[in-house]
């Protein structure tokens, strides 16, 4: 419709967003923060961080760390006041289960799942939030947006390898790097494929006052912040050729 008008629009789109992990972060915090970041609504939020990405010396302690958390998780309806309500619909609930379904296929282990509360009904749209480990970053499931509470983990050696992994989807809307030092962190959020990075924390969208949106398939313009009035507005260039009297 905007392409037949003319007229400009703002995209943000999917997302496929990592959280790099390295040995020298706050483990603690990062497992706390990265278990929010993939089951808040369900994992249906484009900006979820959906792929963790593990320094090899780091992966072992900090997946056993994941999978306890998701292992603690409850599912059930919004009157329970559990942990993790149901997915929008039918629809996605089988989008999600056929990436599932895919993981077992492929032998990719299931590390943890979440459970479903007591008195849930068998017809709700219920998916327990699952981590599964040593998933090849190519893989469909490193590739594709799941939308829904589904975390990969991968392997990566050093930091170079981060960078070439988490920049290797399509989508580029936000990324999380956990380390203890703030030069790789700066050097890797300058070198992602990202619109937000959040270095030691993973705000999600961030508050009104951060502009928000993506790069490559993840769109294009910003919403809030004062960037986002730039897409409301039109320039006009005036050129003048001034002759003295």
């Amino acid at each position: 419709a905007a392409a037949q008008r003319t007229i400009p629009v703002t995209l943000e789109l999917g997302g496929k967003s990592p959280q790099v992990v390295f040995a020298d972060a706050d483990l603690n915090d990062a497992a706390a923060t990265i278990t929010r970041g993939i089951t808040q609504n369900s994992g249906q939020t484009c900006s979820a961080g959906s792929r963790v990405i593990i320094e090899d010396r780091a992966y072992d302690s900090f997946t056993a760390d994941l999978a306890k958390r998701f292992r603690a998780l409850r599912i059930g309806a919004s009157d329970q006041d559990l942990d993790m309500g149901p997915v929008v619909n039918a629809v996605q609930k089988e989008r999600i289960e056929g990436f599932l379904a895919l993981a077992e296929r492929d032998g990719l282990p299931i590390l943890a799942q979440g459970d479903l509360g007591t008195n849930v009904s068998a017809d709700g749209f219920y998916v327990r939030p699952t981590l599964i480990g040593d998933v090849p970053f190519d893989h469909p499931l490193a590739q594709q947006e799941i939308f829904g509470p589904v975390l990969v983990a991968i392997r990566m050696k050093d930091e170079a390898d981060a960078l070439r992994i988490a920049n290797s989807t399509e989508y580029g809307l936000v990324a999380g790097i956990w380390t203890g030092d703030i030069g790789r962190a700066l050097r890797l959020a300058h070198g992602v494929k990202s619109g937000q990075v959040y270095i030691n924390n993973y705000g999600a969208g961030g508050g009104v006052e951060l502009p928000f949106g993506g790069v490559k398939r993840s769109g294009h313009g910003r919403e809030k912040g004062f960037a986002a009035l730039h897409g409301f507005g039109t320039l006009k260039t005036i050129a003048i050729k001034h002759k003295a009297a």
